[in-house]
């Protein structure tokens, strides 16, 4: 084996990713702003919005050109600042950031907050730039945020952005922003006309030193922090990504995001089954599935499911009862729980005994999960909280109201729901969907009023989506806090050194030895450079026999006629020796062709696809699903972060038909699906291994009641 299961401890707490130190950008008790003016909308609204929203450090503008600004005095550079501050603030020309940054960090400047644009987004001269000024944090040691930032934001710190028109009020959710815009007029904007509120905003421009994943890796740590948010259009480090999330995760940090774009595979073309089904979003969706980092669509989902994280504790797990002032929403409710995986256990026994004799109710029967308690539950909504929360088949609960939300009813509606949501042990969500516009426009109707102490969600979708998010982030946690980390994964691998011929498919005796270093078992094989040398091969082997010719050139050689199955005696055996040669010779030189391998037919089992595809962003992926002529028929798979572990093999395995196809064999029975994974594992320990493999295709593996083995291996090298 090429992993050291000793080595793959659960615990990360030695190879923990590095967490920068922000504490003087978020919270700097001294600002110095080159470049301050009035004038300028961005050192001056990020000057005014310092102020007014609460700063009270010591600030230093800096412009050589004025003497006054603010009523304080300027200086000409950071040298005659009178303090060596906590926090540098850039906004001058292009040409000169360089220059400001290196000076502030030859005098211990901790910071840098670059909000100057026209570097790699603009031009070349622009991307040269860049690159001195991430050599200058380097030499000196500032951390640099942007540059062609709009500016950061720490709600018990300080504001440090032109864009932010209202002061903002201490929340718990940490946003990281790869869009400046988004991060301040879509995200703040939105959240504050909700009653939702941030502890941190970034916007990370472009990341010329300090990342995305450095901003998650901080926030994560902090205590006023319940949930990080994130923006991402694209991360360059993916793998530190993963390890910062996983850590999160692990730590009790929920990680959300909302990811753009797709990561295109690698330029150059795959020539395997498993580069094909590896599709472009395949790596980021396997990436945050390992990790527990939750995707999600759009910006209103992510507030309306990071609120839930920070508004309640984790539920124990996923049974939910849902009570509904309407049938129908009811029975739409229970559809949607049902698509989201959520549990919605039965209301019986005492709790149902109850409920059925509130007069108030008008309930004859029996009681479902989701309850319809009618418009008239509404008036005893604390009776029948009572009941319900006193009922240990629940971990979560959703109290929908289909009734108006602004007039003197929903006084009382929103009273009551306050006082069952804040008295409740468990989570208590509210879903109020009726009327919400009150007929005079300048009060403040009761359902926004219950929406400044606890969430209020008016979407049933969004309302259930955050339910399932709190779930499922216990899912996630609990299994990736019992497997090992990716760096105790990583560190665990023992590679072999192999000196593999560079950019081309390799050979069968060039690739079996390194198959064989990995576990990776294939059918047994011998290779025949005549005619009798196949049938001598044969007669060793058993009939019947395949034929298929080895040649680099020609990887696809089904295609060409260069295979010949099920051949039962030594005269088949000659005539195909000579069919599958003449086939390859039409379409490659003699010299590319190695030889013709000869193996026992291996028919009576399921057959899988395991392999290695290349990526631009991961290096590579691994992919796992039905083979043979059920790769096309199934277009069914799934694909893996490599290295990974085996809870997430298995995982990946019974995401696919392939479990199913392994378990319920008609007329068969059952074949064992944890040597397949077994087999995924050690597929994913040689990507993660051996650099110079691009792509390797074993398809079919025919698994069988002895386990699975390859009858067919593709593998492609690096240039």
């Amino acid at each position: 084996m090429a992993r050291d299961p000793s080595s793959a401890v659960t615990t990360d707490s030695h190879t923990a990713p590095d967490v920068p130190e922000l504490g003087p950008l978020f919270d700097p008790a001294s600002v110095a702003v080159v470049g301050a003016s009035p004038d300028s909308f961005y050192s001056g609204n990020l000057v005014d919005n310092l102020l007014d929203y609460g700063f009270d450090g010591r600030l230093y503008p800096v412009n050589p050109n004025r003497a006054e600004v603010w009523g304080r005095q300027c200086y000409d550079d950071v040298d005659d600042v009178p303090e060596t501050v906590d926090l540098a603030v850039v906004s001058v020309p292009r040409e000169y950031v360089v220059d400001v940054v290196a000076a502030a960090g030859d005098r211990g400047v901790p910071t840098a907050l670059v909000l100057t644009a026209g570097f790699s987004e603009a031009d070349d001269e622009g991307a040269e730039l860049e690159a001195r000024l991430a050599e200058t944090a380097a030499e000196t040691g500032i951390r640099v945020v942007g540059p062609n930032c709009i500016g950061v934001m720490a709600a018990r710190g300080a504001t440090l952005t032109s864009t932010c028109s209202r002061e903002p009020e201490p929340g718990r959710i940490g946003l990281v922003s790869q869009s400046g815009a988004l991060a301040f007029t879509t995200f703040f904007e939105r959240a504050a006309d909700r009653d939702l509120h941030f502890s941190h905003i970034v916007s990370t421009g472009n990341e010329a030193d300090l990342t995305l994943t450095d901003y998650v890796a901080y926030l994560a740590e902090q205590d006023t922090v319940d949930v990080v948010c994130t923006y991402v259009e694209g991360i360059d480090a993916p793998e530190r990504f993963m390890r910062v999330a996983e850590r999160a995760t692990r730590n009790g940090t929920p990680v959300l995001t909302v990811k753009i774009g797709q990561s295109a595979l690698a330029e150059e073309a795959t020539l395997s089954h498993t580069g094909s089904l590896t599709g472009s979003d395949e790596g980021w969706a396997a990436a945050f599935d390992q990790t527990g980092v939750q995707r999600v669509p759009d910006v209103p989902d992510l507030l309306s499911r990071a609120t839930a994280h920070t508004a309640y504790d984790a539920p124990d797990g996923d049974r939910v009862c849902i009570a509904s002032t309407s049938g129908g929403l009811a029975s739409l409710l229970a559809d949607m729980a049902a698509e989201r995986d959520l549990s919605l256990p039965d209301i019986d026994g005492e709790t149902e005994r109850t409920l059925l004799e509130m007069d108030e109710l008008l309930t004859y029967g029996e009681f479902h999960n989701p309850a319809d308690i009618r418009g008239y539950g509404a008036e005893v909504l604390p009776e029948i909280a009572d009941v319900l929360l006193a009922d240990d088949a629940f971990d979560a609960y959703v109290f929908a109201i289909g009734l108006p939300g602004v007039d003197e009813r929903a006084e009382t509606i929103a009273a009551d729901l306050e006082s069952v949501v804040t008295g409740a042990d468990d989570p208590v969500y509210v879903l109020w969907t009726g009327r919400k516009r009150p007929d005079d426009p300048t009060e403040t109707p009761p359902y926004a009023r219950l929406r400044e102490s606890v969430p209020v969600y008016e979407d049933p979708g969004r309302c259930l989506d955050a339910v399932a998010s709190t779930a499922d982030y216990v899912a996630d946690r609990d299994r990736i806090s019992t497997q090992p980390s990716r760096s105790a994964l990583a560190g665990a691998l023992d590679a072999p050194d192999f000196d593999l011929p560079s950019g081309r498919v390799l050979t069968w005796q060039e690739a079996e030895p390194l198959l064989d270093a990995y576990d990776v078992p294939v059918v047994e094989t011998r290779v025949a450079t005549d005619a009798e040398d196949a049938v001598a091969a044969a007669e060793r082997l058993g009939y019947p026999v395949v034929l298929k010719v080895d040649s680099p050139a020609l990887p696809h050689r089904t295609d060409i006629g260069a295979v010949a199955l099920g051949l039962d005696s030594a005269d088949a055996v000659r005539e195909a020796y000579g069919d599958v040669t003449d086939a390859a010779l039409a379409h490659a030189d003699e010299s590319d062709v190695a030889g013709v391998l000869v193996q026992p037919m291996v028919d009576d089992g399921v057959e899988a696809l395991l392999g290695v595809a290349p990526g631009d962003v991961f290096g590579s992926l691994v992919t796992v699903g039905p083979g043979g002529v059920l790769v096309e028929a199934l277009d069914e798979s799934a694909t893996l972060v490599p290295p990974f572990s085996r809870v997430d093999a298995r995982r990946a395995v019974e995401e696919t038909a392939l479990a199913d196809l392994l378990v319920d064999r008609r007329g068969g029975d059952p074949l064992p699906v944890d040597a397949v994974v077994d087999l995924l594992v050690n597929v994913g320990d040689l990507a993660a291994s051996v650099d110079a493999v691009a792509e390797l295709d074993l398809n079919p593996v025919v698994v069988t009641a002895d386990g699975p083995v390859a009858v067919d291996a593709l593998v492609r090298t690096t240039d």
